[in-house]
C-alpha cells in the first residue's frame, strides 16, 4: 500500500495544507466537505503538491519534515521544484 504527502491550497483563504492519507481522493473530499476542522472554513481546497511513499510511517515523517520548516515560502519553492 502506498501513502502519500500533499499539500492543499485555499485560494479563500490564501492557506497552504499539508497532510498525508492512503486515499488521496477521499481525503481531499473530505477536506472540501467540512469534515476536518482545520480545513472546514474552506471549500475550494485543491491538490498542488504530492509524493509518495511505501508505508505510513516515511509518509509522515516527511509531512512532519515539510510541517517543522513553518515556511510558507519553503512550501511554495517545493511545490514549484516538484510540480
Amino acid at each position: 500500500m502506498t501513502y502519500c504527502v500533499y499539500i492543499i491550497f485555499s485560494k479563500k483563504l490564501d492557506r497552504y495544507y499539508v497532510g498525508h492519507t492512503e486515499d488521496l481522493q477521499k481525503r481531499i473530499e473530505q477536506h472540501n466537505s467540512g469534515i476536518s476542522d482545520f480545513t472546514s472554513t474552506a471549500n475550494d481546497w485543491v491538490l498542488v503538491y504530492s509524493e509518495e511513499f511505501g508505508s505510513r510511517e516515511l509518509a509522515r515523517s516527511r509531512e512532519m519534515a515539510i510541517k517543522k520548516k513553518k515556511s510558507r515560502k519553503y512550501i511554495e519553492w517545493l511545490i514549484s521544484s516538484f510540480g
